[in-house]
Formats: structure tokens, C-alpha cells, sequence
């Protein structure tokens, strides 16, 4: 039996990551892991938004079973057992610190332990009307979202300090196996770096390789994003000022990840550690003239993972597709025991390097567009289901950048993956379900708003 630590940063896109090829970025821990490790090259989350993502990653099921539609709080099912509780049922001693973000408050999870937990407060995001479209008021501001600052990541900070100061104390006295997971906010948005940090780029403001003129830019769902955000008119200096302050916050999450590595050897726990560093979704970060999440595009919805220690070879890349659900299921068989019956996910260490066969899910139904879409990934061909929206197939060998929709030209393909999406669920019966979800929180809301008026 190992213990895990698993460090779970925020809206990382894995392309902006030195294991992932990108040149111009530091990020020397995450090389070191990946040198030491596993990395998956074909990562998803289960929806490219954080309280869903988070949610189904925590219960171990899709996010349409659990009805975490989006990033609003209202009438959610705070029943579902938690993994923390599930592990802490067979004597692992599971602590949590940090963002929580789930469908219930993290006093409630049943961890062994959970240290400055970040909750989303009632009723969370309630701009999610999908017929009509909601427009976010002000969204423009985020423009200037970025730049260097004394305080950036002050919080992520406490919350790895938090962590180092368990793996110094309590980890050295427990005779159970234990899992940690730390959670930061960083590479998050907004884009503001402690200025050494954002010093590290002079030369990082570049623009996106593929902008708004592009076809995959034209797709009904891409635009709605765009109203949504009110991304239109974003200047230059300020693109560039984003994508400059995103290499900046990956860097300090690198720098966070080095802490926590350096405090396992320190301690004299390494070896005896599966060390796993993920996040719960991907940013766009102005590709086809989009940004942050909410797009099943690979840049929202693919995820960076590496895993390293016992049970993991070193220097191996992996093919095969995976998603948050695996590495959920690999805490359970590092620390020797099961995941409760119907869950999902196949433990990394198990899974082959290039199974072609494999098939991973996403879906989103939260703000922004006017239906939930859907996401198959089976080996090099990735459908993409919108109700209400044509269809999209890309093949990402050839393709990896989205730019070509080929499923006129290759039917059987687009049959076979939508053969493999029916079998997870009913893309237009569940969009129906969540519609009727969305409009009975959005009565709540309002009526709530109605009482404390009255």
C-alpha cells in the first residue's frame, strides 16, 4: 500500500505545460515528474467547468447523473458519498485543503480532515439562462484581468503552506495510509502574477495560432460563448496581456508543486508516495477568439496529468484516453482498498499506453450556450454532440487544433462514436432534464429574491 498526494490546480490548459511542448514556459517540476513518471497525453475532465467537474471527480459519477449542471448551488443533492468518506470508511486518513466547489459543503464530505475549505456560497452563479441566452453583465472588464501583483496567489499560498505543515507533522504519526489533496486556484483567472513571476515573460504576450476567423470559430456554440463572455472586442495589448499572465500562474503553480515534492523528500515519505498533479479543467485562453471554459474544444476540456511513484514506470508517456474519474480510482488502489460498487474510472496504473479501443465522455450544460453538448473521445477521433447545433468530428492526429469538421465526410465514424455516446446516456432526453433543472433553480432564485424583498 502507498499514500497519495494529489495537487489539483484550476483551469489549467495542458499545452501551456513543459511535458506537454511548450518551449517557452518554466515549468521545471512538472518536467521533473514527467521524467520520473507518467504522462497522460490524452486527459479529460468529466465537464469543462469547476463545480461539475469537481463534483463528479468527488462522487464518482457523470454530471448529468448528479444534476451539477453548472456553477449555481441551488437544489443540488448533497447526499452523494464522497470519495474522502469512502476512503475514510477503510481506515486511509484522506484530508482535503483548499477548494471545494461540489455539491455540498466540504464539513460535510466526511474527509478525515479538511483545512481551509473554499465553498461556493448560495446560490453561486446564476447567470445560466439557456433560452434565451444570458449575456454576463460587465463581462468585458475581465480584459484587463492580468498583470503583475504583490498579492497574487496569497490564498493558494496558505492552503500549500497548510500542506507542508501536515506532511511535517500529522503524516510522519499516522500507521494508516493517508491521501492529500491541495487544491489552488491558480492558473485561474484572473491572470495576475507575483512580479518576478511576470517579469519571467517578457516576450510571453503572444497571440492564439488560430483567432475568431477561423470555422470552428463559426460553430453556433462557439459564438454563443463569445456573446456570453462579450469577448468580441478584446484589444491586442490585452490578449497578449492574458496570455502573458497565464505562462506566469503556471509557473507559480509549478513553484507550488516543487514545495510539496521537496517537503516528501524532505520527510523521508517519497518513496512511499504516489505523487499526482491534474486540474479540473482546461482555458481557451483566446483560441478561436474564446476564453476560459465551457467548451468541450480540447483546450477547455482537456486536463495536464502526471503520475509518479510506486506503480508508475519512469519516462512513459501514455496514449491511451483517461479522465478525472482514473485518477479518482487510483487513490483507491494505491492505498490498497475499493472504490464503492458502481463507481467509475480504472486505475492509472492499470491503464495500457495506447489502447485505441478506449472510450472517455464529457458534457456541459452550464452557462454560456443555448443547449448541453456532449464529447466522445475514442483514439484519434473525437465527436462533439450539440443539441440544437450541428455536430462536430474531429480527428485529432491529423487535426489536433479543431480546425476541420469532418463528420460528413466520415459517417461510419460519427455512427460508431454516437453508438459509444447513447450507451452513457440520452444526449436530448438529458438535455431536456437539465433545461427543467435550470429553469426550477432559476425559480428559486428568484423567489428567494421575492422574500427578502417583501
Amino acid at each position: 500500500m502507498s499514500n497519495v498526494l494529489l495537487l489539483m490546480s484550476d483551469e489549467h490548459n495542458p499545452r501551456y505545460a513543459g511535458p506537454y511542448g511548450h518551449a517557452g514556459i518554466h515549468t521545471p517540476m512538472m518536467d521533473r515528474l514527467a521524467s520520473e513518471g507518467v504522462v497522460f497525453d490524452a486527459a479529460y475532465c468529466p465537464s469543462p467547468l469547476c463545480l461539475p467537474s469537481r463534483s463528479a471527480l468527488m462522487a464518482g459519477q457523470r454530471v448529468h447523473e448528479l444534476q451539477t449542471y453548472s456553477n449555481c448551488t441551488v437544489n443540488l443533492d448533497a447526499s452523494p458519498l464522497s470519495y474522502g468518506a469512502a476512503l475514510a470508511g477503510q481506515d486511509v486518513h484522506a484530508t482535503y485543503i483548499g477548494k471545494v466547489d461540489v455539491y455540498a459543503r466540504g464539513s460535510d464530505l466526511g474527509f478525515s480532515e479538511m483545512l481551509r475549505p473554499g465553498d461556493r456560497t448560495w446560490p453561486g452563479d446564476a447567470n445560466q439562462r439557456r433560452n434565451p441566452l444570458a449575456t454576463r453583465e460587465r463581462a468585458d472588464e475581465r480584459a484587463k484581468g492580468y498583470g503583475p501583483h504583490e498579492e497574487a496567489g496569497a490564498g493558494d499560498l496558505r492552503c500549500v503552506d497548510a500542506a507542508v505543515d501536515w506532511l511535517c507533522g500529522t503524516a510522519s504519526r499516522l500507521d494508516q495510509p493517508w491521501v492529500l489533496v491541495i487544491n489552488v486556484a491558480n492558473p485561474h483567472f484572473p491572470h495576475r502574477a507575483q512580479p518576478e513571476l511576470w517579469d519571467l515573460y517578457p516576450d510571453g504576450g503572444d497571440l492564439p495560432s488560430h483567432g475568431p476567423e477561423e470555422p470552428s470559430a463559426q460553430h453556433p456554440r462557439a459564438v454563443d460563448l463569445r456573446d456570453h463572455f462579450q469577448t468580441h472586442g478584446f484589444a491586442e495589448d490585452d490578449v497578449r496581456g492574458l496570455r502573458r499572465g497565464y505562462l506566469a500562474c503556471v509557473t507559480f503553480v509549478d513553484r507550488q508543486l516543487d514545495r510539496l515534492g521537496t517537503t516528501l523528500e524532505q520527510t523521508g515519505l517519497l518513496d512511499d508516495t504516489v505523487v499526482l498533479y491534474t486540474s479540473d479543467h482546461g482555458e481557451m485562453l483566446g483560441k478561436f477568439g474564446m476564453w476560459w471554459k465551457c467548451s468541450l474544444y480540447e483546450d477547455a476540456v482537456r486536463v495536464p496529468l502526471i503520475a509518479s511513484g510506486p506503480g508508475f514506470g519512469r519516462e512513459v508517456r501514455v496514449s491511451t484516453p483517461v479522465d478525472l474519474h482514473d485518477v479518482r480510482a487510483t487513490m483507491f488502489e494505491a492505498t490498497g482498498t475499493a472504490q464503492p460498487e458502481g463507481w467509475l474510472g480504472t486505475p492509472l496504473q492499470s491503464i495500457p499506453q495506447a489502447d485505441a479501443d478506449r472510450t472517455v465522455f464529457s458534457e456541459y450544460h452550464g452557462h454560456g450556450t443555448r443547449g448541453s453538448s456532449y464529447m466522445v473521445r475514442r483514439g484519434d477521433w473525437k465527436l462533439i454532440h450539440h443539441v440544437g447545433a450541428p455536430p462536430q468530428l474531429f480527428n485529432l492526429q491529423d487535426d489536433p487544433a479543431e480546425l476541420v469538421n469532418v463528420v460528413t465526410a466520415r459517417p461510419r465514424i460519427a455512427d460508431a462514436l454516437w453508438t459509444e455516446m447513447c450507451a452513457v446516456c440520452s444526449p436530448e432526453s438529458e438535455h431536456q432534464r437539465a433545461e427543467r433543472f435550470i429553469e426550477a433553480q432559476l425559480g428559486a432564485i428568484a423567489a428567494a429574491h421575492g422574500e427578502v424583498e417583501g
